[in-house]
């Protein structure tokens, strides 16, 4: 979701009758993506957080909890929506950029042990 100023990582639900933005990102990578100082200066162009926004969604009448990318490596995120008791966790990442690293690795382990720890199902989708 891009505008003039910045942009927002969003998870989107979608059917034949409509598109629907079910999850902002709360905590998109610092410096990298995340650069508050742009609006200071009038430049734009990062990508926005939503600290304590949206720790879960609905989808067909299940409470789930989204995490996108570097949300999986960090405790906040998971556990302000773990208060929400959500049914199922989606983890997904855009990690064709760390071919050659471990880091989709990694988030792969990080949300799998936040989904044994809670006893909670999980849902990954890596774009490799």
């Amino acid at each position: 979701m891009v505008d003039a100023k910045a942009y927002d990582n969003v998870m989107v639900a979608i059917t034949a009758e409509s598109a629907q933005v079910l999850y902002r990102e709360r905590m998109p990578v610092p410096f990298s993506m995340w650069q508050p100082w742009l609006a200071w200066t009038d430049e734009g162009g990062g990508a926005r957080a939503h600290f304590f926004a949206n720790p879960v969604a609905e989808l067909s009448g299940q409470k789930i909890a989204l995490l996108i990318c570097y949300e999986q490596l960090i405790f906040w995120p998971v556990l302000q929506s773990m208060l929400h008791s959500p049914e199922i966790i989606i983890a997904t990442g855009n990690s064709w950029w760390t071919a050659g690293t471990s880091i989709a690795a990694i988030q792969r382990a990080n949300a799998a042990s936040w989904a044994r720890l809670f006893g909670v199902p999980l849902v990954v989708a890596f774009n490799l």
